[in-house]
């Protein structure tokens, strides 16, 4: 994943891309920044799903800028943010739909024996370590209550 990063960077800095070659840029400042995290705790350097995790708290972010720049009437800056969100997609895994989003949730309660909300925990750590990047734990969460208040 950091091989493919610093590739892109270059890429963009040749093709004097400087949108691209800022938000490459800031992608990774924020994994230098969980490394050295990491560092202070004697953890190894960031794991690729490590830097999944960080693209998708870029990518967050940068939606909730862009919405609240609409919100203030500020077109250009929701634009901009919205090119940083294309660029930092480009480098994640295909997100899930929320179908097979629901498919996964159900086969993974059956596999915990999940029965209540109480076991909500130990059913979103293995969403987590299987389907980290590739969906949107937010969404999970909700559709994982849902499941688990009915059953």
């Amino acid at each position: 994943m950091r091989e493919r990063l610093s590739d892109a960077l270059k890429t963009a800095m040749k093709a004097k891309d400087a949108r691209r070659v800022s938000t490459l840029r800031l992608v990774q400042a924020a994994v230098k920044d969980r490394d050295i995290a990491n560092r202070g705790t004697g953890k190894e350097a960031a794991s690729d799903d490590e830097v999944l995790q960080i693209l998708a708290k870029m990518v967050k972010q940068r939606e909730e800028s862009a919405k609240i720049y609409d919100d203030a009437a500020r077109p250009e800056l929701a634009t901009h943010e919205r090119e940083e969100i294309a660029i930092i997609a480009e480098f994640q895994p295909e997100q899930l739909s929320e179908e097979k989003t629901r498919e996964i949730i159900a086969s993974v309660i059956a596999e915990t024996g999940a029965t209540g909300l109480r076991d909500m925990g130990k059913s979103m750590a293995v969403l987590k370590e299987r389907y980290a990047g590739q969906m949107d734990f937010a969404r999970a969460s909700s559709i994982l209550k849902e499941l688990l208040s009915t059953a």
